[in-house]
């Protein structure tokens, strides 16, 4: 292993004092860089005053690159020393491929393998990986290590490449011991076996370990309840890699603060905030940099962190990252701000709902609130759309217009989406 779990916090600050200079130097290499970190005295970067002089790298700049200026500018790896690309995880503009080189490769892959170890997933456990496989680097990463581990694999891939009614039937004669993907496709495989009259609890699937977007309570409680399955959420980025998961105490994300230097800022002043008050995310990677230098990138997550946690094993070394769960998605309808993870967490609280869809319409001059949803099989549809209609004017303070579908038309209509379209604005 390249890098052992540091035995205490002073560990920490001394490779990260070290790692932040040579990533520094790293950095400076890179054209688009040199401006940027010109008049930094290197050798002070421990003195919190002279790393702050950094400037914070946003996704603004790098999207205003062309693809040619991105990797001749940004991209440091000659092209003969290039492992693999693995593409942006961003949904707006246009993916870049980051070039990840052969040096990078085994913290890479260490990042990952720990991901496994925190979870508690080990030899003699089998793990069936519905990531997307190709281009999207988490499927792929955790099939390696799983077999380097002794974990033995489905490598099934995405609904897209493997249908979700395929998926099922493979679970169930498989029987897995792990199910790795993102947590609204196991919520999409879990309403379709339901539709199906098929009961996931029976498989013997014991770990969930999802990545690559926001883990609330409520989608969590969903899972874990439809799967019969203790989850182990994990956090990352493409810019850097895996960069931490939950132990067993599940209070947090262990996050590999030897492999990424964290900071957590005031969005509006870029200031430190205290342990445990919530900021935005700003990350040096101190590793995985030889080819794209990521150094202070803000990713945009609003997160917190805290040094102490429920549980005391290796990792505890590590502190925990906590995210806000805020999103920017939201519905305005008749003056009123429609949170979409808000929504999304008060209708998969409710254990007689299976599946939801929320579209905006537009009804005469006046804009409405359609929401459709599936009943859990034997559940009342009639009594759950009233005490959704009045949970939701009590809530959101809008009048909802209710559709009971049969079970199993949203997995239909969700099956290829990589994430479930659950919010449509249909308004003109």
């Amino acid at each position: 292993m390249p890098l052992p779990i540091p035995k205490s916090e002073a560990e920490i600050a001394r490779i990260q004092s070290v790692r932040k200079r040579l990533a520094f130097e790293r950095a400076r290499t890179a054209p688009f860089h040199k401006k940027r970190l010109a008049g930094i005295d290197s050798a002070k970067l421990d003195d919190p005053a002279e790393w702050r002089k950094i400037p914070i790298l946003h996704k603004e700049e790098l999207r205003a690159l062309s693809e040619r200026q991105f990797y001749d500018e940004f991209n440091i790896a000659p092209r003969d020393t290039i492992w693999e690309y693995w593409r942006s995880g961003g949904s707006t503009g246009k993916p870049l491929f980051y070039p990840r080189s052969f040096e990078d490769a085994p913290y890479c892959l260490l990042s990952f393998a720990r991901g496994l170890e925190c979870a508690g997933v080990a030899k003699g456990d089998t793990a069936h990986i519905s990531y997307p496989l190709g281009i999207h680097p988490v499927g792929h990463m955790y099939a390696r290590v799983c077999q380097a581990a002794g974990v033995g694999v489905n490598w099934a891939g995405s609904g897209a490449g493997t249908p979700s009614a395929v998926q099922i039937q493979l679970l169930r004669d498989l029987k897995p011991t792990v199910w790795m993907g993102m947590s609204s496709y196991g919520i999409h495989l879990a309403n379709m076996a339901e539709a199906a009259g098929i009961d996931l609890t029976a498989i013997g699937v014991k770990k969930i370990v999802p990545s690559a977007e926001p883990l609330s309570a409520a989608k969590r409680a969903k899972i874990e309840r439809c799967w019969g399955a203790k989850v182990h959420d994990t956090f990352g980025m493409t810019e850097c890699g895996l960069m931490g998961a939950e132990d067993a105490g599940h209070d947090g994300l262990r996050l590999w603060t030897d492999m990424f230097f964290c900071e957590v800022l005031d969005p509006d002043t870029w200031a430190p905030v205290k342990d445990g008050e919530i900021g935005t995310l700003v990350t040096t990677s101190l590793f995985t940099n030889h080819a794209t230098p990521f150094i202070r990138w803000s990713s945009g997550d609003l997160v917190s962190l805290h040094r102490k946690g429920k549980h005391d094993g290796p990792f505890s070394v590590f502190p925990l990252l906590r995210h806000a769960n805020r999103t920017t998605g939201f519905f305005k309808v008749r003056g009123v701000n429609i949170n979409h993870s808000e929504f999304e967490d008060m209708m998969f609280a409710e254990p007689e709902v299976n599946d939801f869809k929320c579209e905006i319409v537009s009804a005469g001059d006046l804009d409405q609130l359609r929401v459709s949803f599936e009943a859990k099989r034997g559940a009342d549809a009639a009594a759950l759309s009233a005490a959704l209609s009045a949970r939701i004017k009590k809530m959101f303070e809008v009048t909802p217009d209710l559709v009971i579908l049969e079970a199993g038309t949203l997995a239909r209509e969700f099956e290829g989406a990589v994430k479930a379209p659950r919010f449509v604005d249909r308004r003109g």
